[in-house]
């Protein structure tokens, strides 16, 4: 079934999470994504521990996530013969996507001032950490810093007076990797036009700004945002509060419009009391008074009365929108999760049956996502070297060298 970006050439010459993000999606529909690896392999492979995984190459989930239906070349680019590959590949491709430092691809002769020259209508993304400009746009960039930290996540999203939140791999990378992949698509349409490449970036930080508009622009204002971070009881609106049922688990409502909400909300989970007693509504007339924390109290006291399957039942049934925070095993199992096509399963090397998640844009007439196993290292490095035309015995003579590589199973 045709796709969207079939006959786009993508080169991934990356690192870690957030490019190789920014190259799934692209595969996912329909570019041919070759991935330039040195002999080492990603650091990516080599995650096992921390994640609970085999440190493994035949197994890795991360990896698979975010390398599958991509190919992938080894190529020593600090020899002659092994740049020559690279640019010979750069020839006849449609876009290359980068997380490498500007420091380290001026060096190489890979930054985009000279790649432009040499290819003009080469699209040149980019994901850095801080961004293009500025005095902190060398700084090295990871999701935890960049984002998380600098962004605005890990100060504001902890209690007040309480320790940090634990922050999660990745999260941060997938979102700015996405966000490059759309500015990679709409530089492809405006390369239709004009037939001239561009230079695409995105970064870490401002993804994370972004993010937080809502509250970021708040600040602007004497307010609820100076106040972060805050603890339960400084939420000026209980109806967007997180609860704790009888069997300890967490319901998390979501009703920003409080005054129009609120009678209903008490009528569902049986507390026409609070609507009556009239301290709790208006909002405004609530906060001034000082009858927030009473109101968040009492809520808090009838969640813990039922347990967590006793409040679904009750919520949905009164079309109260919540949800229950659900552990990463529940996911993996929840039959919407599924229905969606969020997973798909991946017979890794070693013959072992991993979900693996499925970037989350669907386009109708392309049909399902496809879910190809991602490559080992250098894997397709001799097809491809056959494909920009190197013959047989040069490429044995590369492999002989090490300017090309390509692993193989020692077991």
């Amino acid at each position: 079934m045709a796709k969207a970006l079939d006959g786009i050439k993508v080169v991934q010459l990356a690192n870690f999470v957030a490019a190789a993000a920014t190259g799934r999606y692209l595969a996912d529909h329909g570019a041919d994504v070759i991935i330039v690896e040195a002999a080492k392999g990603d650091p990516l492979r080599y995650t096992g521990v921390q994640e609970g995984r085999p440190q493994d190459m035949k197994e890795n989930t991360t990896w698979e996530y975010l390398n599958g239906n991509k190919r992938c070349i080894s190529l020593n680019t600090k020899t002659p013969e092994g740049m020559e590959a690279l640019m010979k590949l750069l020839e006849d491709a449609d876009v290359l996507v980068t997380n490498w430092r500007l420091g380290a691809l001026q060096r190489a002769g890979l930054d985009y001032e000279t790649l432009k020259v040499k290819f003009p209508k080469l699209i040149y993304a980019m994901i850095l950490g801080y961004g293009a400009t500025g005095p902190d746009k060398d700084l090295p960039g990871y999701d935890f810093t960049a984002f998380f930290g600098r962004g605005g996540y890990t100060e504001n999203l902890r209690r007040r007076g309480g320790q940090p939140i634990t922050m999660l791999p990745g999260l941060g990378d997938n979102n700015v990797g996405l966000m490059l992949a759309l500015g990679i698509v709409t530089a492809l349409v405006k390369r239709k036009e004009t037939g001239v490449g561009d230079f695409v970036s995105s970064s870490l930080y401002e993804t994370a700004i972004f993010n937080h508009s809502i509250m970021l622009l708040a600040a602007q204002y004497d307010g609820a945002a100076r106040e972060y971070p805050i603890s339960i009881y400084d939420n000026k609106n209980p109806l967007n509060g997180s609860y704790i049922s009888s069997d300890d688990r967490i319901i998390q409502c979501a009703m920003p419009d409080y005054n129009p909400r609120f009678e209903h909300f008490c009528e569902v989970i049986g507390r026409k009391d609070m609507i009556e007693c009239g301290k709790y509504w208006p909002q405004a007339d609530m906060v001034e008074k000082g009858n927030l924390v009473e109101c968040i109290d009492e809520i808090t006291k009838t969640f813990a009365q039922k347990t967590c399957e006793e409040w679904k039942e009750i919520l949905r049934e009164g079309d109260i929108p919540f949800s229950v925070a659900y552990k990463w095993t529940e996911i993996l199992d929840d039959p919407q999760a599924n229905a969606v096509g969020a997973f798909y399963d991946v017979t890794c090397p070693n013959g072992e049956v991993r979900k693996i998640t499925h970037t989350p844009v669907r386009i109708t007439s392309e049909g399902e996502l496809d879910g190809r196993v991602a490559p080992l290292i250098g894997e397709q490095g001799v097809e491809i070297m056959k494909e920009i035309g190197y013959s047989d015995e040069k490429i044995r003579e590369m492999l002989e060298s090490g300017a090309l590589y390509v692993w193989k199973d020692e077991n």
